[in-house]
């Protein structure tokens, strides 16, 4: 904070610098109370200073294009409310053919303020199922490829990859067709041993949320013939919004049963959990949700290696409820997120 001057209105010298020992003592005469207390209205509370995060944030995220953006329109109060999600560490999605200068300008960038770049590898074939975010590589000869692309542009610099969202639970709910399981299986478990051959990666397989799959011994017995013992661990709640401690919970459970694997939990919009009486859309941008937790490794539980903004807040789940297409930012519901947080 700039510090405060006040102005005197004196006749002698020596009140003068009474006055001035007065200030430097950080004490305040009756005169001077009304203008101190009209500073502090002005700089607003007092807040205590945010640890640096341990991860990566990118300068150039569409939040934090949008601030400027709006800066420069007027729109001040919106702008500095969107600074809630522009000045956090955030997830990149390399997408297209060829993941190089994403991965590129997360690492390179964490690396030169030795932190950590979050990566999510999003692009198995037949990803899901068809819906929203339907696509992937063409073939399981180009996923190998990309995924190689993708560990080889790491290099030696610090990074977390959450491996293959909703890849495994959707083998578990059926969704997956019966003849893609295997492929799936052999491909995830390949791309876990090439992202571990970079010396500073580490590798956390998605498993779904707290509200999805109900029989977690299944849902373990998937995830270890995806070769989750050779990755750090699981990943819970990417693009949900279930409560930290529904999430903890299912967590814990989940983790006795693969051997006390730790796990790292998305909590850029689980603020105000899950939208109530949703039905099947209640994943889709559902209104009135806020920002959670703030991306950390201080979680206060052993488990639980780090909270993590893995889908970047204010893009959107997919043409529902006025969205554009799933992945693209949406200024309007990122400031509806901004606005509802605790944070």
């Amino acid at each position: 904070m700039p510090a405060h001057t006040a102005r005197h209105r004196v006749v002698r010298r020596t009140a003068a610098a009474l006055a001035a020992l007065a200030l430097a003592a950080g004490c305040s005469s009756g005169s001077d109370s009304s203008e101190t207390k009209d500073a502090a209205l002005v700089r607003g509370p007092s807040k205590p200073p945010v640890a640096k995060s341990a991860f990566w944030v990118d300068p150039n995220s569409p939040a934090a294009q949008q601030v400027k953006q709006w800066q420069q329109d007027g729109r001040a109060s919106d702008a500095e409310v969107l600074k809630r999600i522009a000045e956090q560490p955030m997830a990149a999605w390399p997408a297209g053919d060829d993941p190089g200068p994403m991965i590129k300008a997360a690492t390179r960038g964490a690396a030169k303020d030795d932190r950590t770049a979050v990566l999510v590898a999003y692009n198995i074939p037949h990803r899901d199922c068809g819906q929203h975010s339907a696509g992937g590589a063409h073939s399981v000869e180009f996923y190998r490829q990309w995924i190689g692309a993708f560990a080889d542009n790491i290099e030696d610099k610090k990074a977390l990859v959450v491996l293959e969202p909703d890849a495994i639970p959707h083998l578990v709910d059926g969704c997956t067709p019966a003849e893609y399981h295997d492929e799936r299986y052999q491909l995830i478990s390949e791309a876990i041993d090439r992202l571990k051959k970079q010396p500073n990666v580490k590798v956390y397989l998605d498993a779904g949320h707290a509200a999805w799959i109900q029989d977690r011994g299944r849902l373990a017995q998937s995830l270890w013939k995806a070769g989750i013992s050779r990755a750090d661990g699981f990943a819970l709640n990417v693009s949900n919004f279930q409560t930290d401690a529904a999430t903890k919970a299912y967590g814990r459970d989940l983790s006795k049963i693969l051997n006390g694997k730790h796990f790292v939990m998305d909590t850029g919009r689980n603020g105000n959990g899950p939208m109530p009486g949703g039905g099947g859309e209640a994943w889709c941008n559902p209104p009135g949700r806020a920002l959670g937790d703030r991306p950390t490794t201080k979680t206060g539980d052993p488990l639980v290696d780090a909270y993590l903004w893995i889908k970047r807040p204010g893009e959107s789940d997919g043409e529902c409820r006025g969205g554009p297409s799933a992945g693209k930012w949406w200024p309007d519901y990122a400031l509806d997120l901004a606005r509802n947080s605790k944070a």
